[in-house]
This record gives C-alpha cells, structure tokens and sequence, in this order.
C-alpha cells in the first residue's frame, strides 16, 4: 500500500510505449493488473497491439497520441486522462530518439529536433503530471537515459548532450521533490535489442557486444524490470540516482 490505494490499483504512464523498452515496460505493469497508459505519436497500430498484449494480462489499458514537443497536446492527453479516471502515479519518460553522425554535419534543425524529443519531452511530461503526485504526496517519476547520457559516445555527440541533460534534470528534480514523496530516477542503458540498434549492420553489432563483458545487449524486458523496481512503494528512499544497467560496459 502507499498512503492512497495498493500498489497493483495504481496507473502507469508510459511515453513512447508503442515500442522497444516503452513497450516492454507498459506489459510488465500490465502483469500485475495495473492500469496501463500508452503514449505515442505515429505508431498507432503497433501501440494498439502494445494495448491488446496488457489486456491480455488483465490491466486496464488506454491508448493517447500526443506530440510531447506541444505543451498544448501534452496538457489535452493529461485532461482526457483525468476524465478517463488515469491519473498516473508513475510516469516512465521513455519517449526519445537516436542521431548519428559528426557533430560538424549536425544541422539546427536535427539538434533541435534531438533536444525536443529527448529533453523537452521529459520535462514537459514531468512539469504537467507532477502536480497530482504533490497533491497526493506520493509519486514516481522514472526518465529512460543511456550510457552515452554518463560517459559521452563519439558520432553521437547531440544524443550524448540530450540524455545527460536528463540525467542533470532527474538529480536537480528528485530533490525539488523529495519533500512531497515523489521519487524521480533515471535509467540509462547501455545497448538493448531495440529499433534504436536498425542503424548498425550485423557485424558493427557484433563489434559492440564484443566490447561488453556480459557478451551481448540487453532484453527489453531486462531494462523494464528495473523500470519496475524503481516504482515501487518500497523503493521510495530511492531518488535522484541515474542507475545504468549495461552488462558491465561501464563501471
């Protein structure tokens, strides 16, 4: 139990949950029957089949599009929310995407696009749902990270900058927060088997897992199951923190 309802009647939103770690983090509330949210912008049928695999575990499930770079759209899904009777308890940032290349290549317009996605997205979501978990003193916020978030990847220097500013964003929060009883945790990965890995050929994979002691990528699921801890009650002394599952490349 926290101080409202048990743990299992909670809600959990979910951003960029048509999808990869998003997906696998929304099915593993769904196993517990909680209610589920999932956000994306595109993917609507690959989010529909997201919906049917937690129903199929007994949750309560709703599907929102929404442009995360909009404050309006984000304000417009929290109050379809709210009529809906989901109102989050825990919010997973989860949306983001990947860039690749040399800095001296990177247009504004793909810095921009990477920051918003990435950063903006996360600190919108979290300014606008947060207000609920204060007035209830209890909540938790969870923001997707990455390794390159801690220790910087060459050829990916703007993603690399967007993740390590919601690293700085999770450790500022967590402590603006704390006093109300809502947690904010990051996760940063190193390489999962995901969508974000199309970009590389079978051999550059094997290059990349060759370079990790535990010899290969991360499972989705592997990455949700952190997700998972890090929401619950008993994991409120928890906070601030930027928790890195990557196999061991980064100690």
């Amino acid at each position: 139990m926290t101080g409202l309802r048990p743990f299992t009647e909670q809600t959990v939103l979910v951003t960029g949950g048509s999808r990869g770690i998003g997906a696998a983090v929304a099915e593993r509330f769904a196993k517990l029957g909680m209610n589920v949210v999932i956000h994306y912008l595109q993917s609507h049928e690959a989010a529909n089949e997201v919906a049917r695999r937690c129903m199929n575990h007994g949750a309560k499930v709703m599907t929102v599009c929404a442009d995360l770079n909009s404050k309006e759209q984000i304000v417009a899904m929290r109050d379809k929310l709210e009529q809906r009777g989901f109102i989050p308890d825990v919010l997973v940032n989860n949306a983001g995407i990947s860039h690749y290349g040399l800095l001296s290549d990177v247009t504004e317009e793909e810095w921009d696009r990477v920051m918003d996605i990435n950063l903006k997205g996360t600190f919108l979501c979290s300014q606008l749902f947060m207000d609920r978990m204060i007035s209830r003193k209890y909540g938790r916020i969870i923001n997707v990270s990455s390794i390159w978030g801690i220790s910087g990847a060459s050829c990916e220097v703007i993603y690399s900058t967007a993740k390590g500013g919601i690293n700085a964003f999770t450790k500022a929060l967590a402590k603006e927060l704390a006093p109300s009883g809502v947690t904010v945790n990051a996760v940063a990965p190193g390489a999962v088997d995901t969508d974000m890995m199309s970009g590389f050929d079978p051999a550059e994979k094997e290059a990349i897992a060759s370079e990790i002691p535990a010899g290969r990528f991360a499972a989705p699921d592997e990455i949700a199951s952190l997700v998972y801890f890090l929401a619950l009650p008993e994991s409120g002394y928890i906070t601030g923190q930027i928790i890195s599952p990557n196999g061991g490349w980064l100690t």
